[in-house]
Parts: C-alpha cells; structure tokens; sequence
C-alpha cells in the first residue's frame, strides 16, 4: 500500500468568491456542525464540574434511547439523527464542488471517494489498531485519575436493531469528523493562507473541544488523535483512510461494550 504524493497546489472556488466569503463560509459550516458541538461539549463540561460529586462518579452517555419501551418509534427516531447528522457533509460536498475547473473537486478533492479501497482499509486498520488501544488506556487512566467522567458507548435496550444502529452510528460519526474537521476545514484554511502547523493546530482544538463533555481524557486524547490525522492526511492526500479507521475505532467501542458491559471487570460502567 504505497502512499502517492499529494496535490501542491488548491484551486480556488469560483470566480468572485472573496476570502471574506471563504472566511465566513467556514465560520457557517462550524456553526451548523461540529462548532455548535464544541460550545454544547464545554456548556456540558462546565455543568459536570459544577455538579456536586467527582468526574468520574458522572457519566457521559453516546447512544441512549429516544423512545424507551417503544422499539418501533425509538428505531426511527435512531436513524432519523444518524441521517439528519449527515447534511452538514452534504453540504460540504456541495460547497466543494464550487472550485475551479482543472482541480479536483468535490469529495474527490479531500480524498473521500472509492479511487483507492484497498489502500483506504488497508491503512484503516493499521491506524485504528494503533489508535484504539492506546485511547483506551487513556481513557481508563484519565478516569483512574478523575479527570474523566465514565463514557457510556451506549445505553440502547435489547432490541433486534441494537447493532445495526450502533455501526450506524459510528460510520456516521466518522464520516461527519473527518469530513469536517480535516478534509473540509483544512482546505479551506490552506486557501485562507494559514500556515500549515497553525492549521494542524485549529483542527486538533476543534477536534479535541467537542469530545470534552468526556473530560480532560476526551480533550486530550483526541486533540493527540487530531495532530496523527492532520499529519496522515498531509502526507496520504486522502481522507479515506481516516474515516475507516474512524469508523472502525468507534464500532468496537460501542458493540464491545454492548456485549462486554458488566461481564467483564475492567471495563467502567454507570
């Protein structure tokens, strides 16, 4: 699997589109996305400080139940965020096609696209082999230390679709981070003349401030995850190997503590 050298040069959007109207296309685009889950993150984080109690005694849960006791009505509600949560992407995907004639465009412009899957999956599973471990142990250390509250994957009841919906809900997750956070935000930053350490650094924050609902361990761990992403992507040109490994990350975590959670010591529950 041998990576091909990125494109050097970005074309920019159409005729006429200033880097004021960059600048705030960008500002939009985090506002109805992941910009809006950073400032929810830290109203949250501020209340579980707040709370009597230590951070850890708290729980932060991921996929909860929107229709207790009613399986039908709860499925549709599940599926209605996951696809919901996906428009922010749609809209990215317009907004890039707008760039010049002569460059790629689109999400073949961030490497989103089926061009390469073995080399996306193949690289996939190497990053989030690497990836997940080490988070985990993070994880279990931050809360040791009670600095992280206890992530609950998932609180969903017994029902037929759980882990359907679970994998769902992860390959949406990545699709929308990666998406946003790296391919979208910084090309857009490298066309708003950004350095590209000062990028690495805008993505990783944002990356880092939406997970701290978690905790100290959530901001960390995946600010550090942010800066090996940039980095990959800087050096692959492609998003597709992010967003499987992304994925893969999240569909073990949340359908292994669907099967594992209170079977197994180690793992913390509510």
């Amino acid at each position: 699997m041998r990576s091909q050298p990125r494109e050097t040069t970005l074309s920019l959007p159409e005729d006429g589109l200033s880097r004021q109207h960059l600048h705030h296309e960008t500002l939009l685009v985090l506002a109805l996305s992941l910009g809006a889950s950073a400032v929810s993150a830290l109203i949250s984080f501020a209340g579980s400080l707040t709370k009597p109690g230590g951070l850890k005694d708290q729980a932060a849960t991921l996929n909860r139940s929107l229709a207790p006791d009613r399986p039908w009505l709860d499925l549709s509600w599940q599926l209605f965020g996951i696809t919901t949560a996906l428009v922010p992407v749609l809209l990215v995907a317009h907004l890039l096609t707008r760039e010049r004639p002569g460059g790629r465009t689109g999400m073949r412009a961030i490497g989103f696209d089926l061009r390469r899957p073995r080399f996306d999956l193949g690289w996939g599973v190497l990053v989030a082999a690497g990836i997940g471990g080490s988070g985990l142990l993070l994880y279990l250390g931050a809360r040791m230390a009670g600095f992280n509250l206890t992530v609950v994957p998932e609180s969903l009841p017994e029902v037929w679709w759980k882990i359907p919906v679970l994998i769902l809900s992860a390959m949406q997750n990545s699709v929308v981070e990666e998406v946003i956070v790296v391919g979208y935000l910084l090309r857009r930053l490298d066309q708003l003349g950004w350095s590209p350490m000062a990028a690495l650094a805008a993505s990783s924050v944002l990356r880092g401030s939406y997970h701290l609902y978690q905790g100290i361990g959530g901001l960390v761990g995946n600010m550090a995850m942010g800066v090996i992403f940039v980095w990959l992507y800087r050096r692959w040109g492609r998003l597709g190997p992010l967003v499987a490994a992304h994925a893969m990350i999240d569909i073990v975590a949340f359908t292994g503590y669907a099967l594992l959670a209170r079977k197994v010591g180690w793992l913390p529950t509510a």
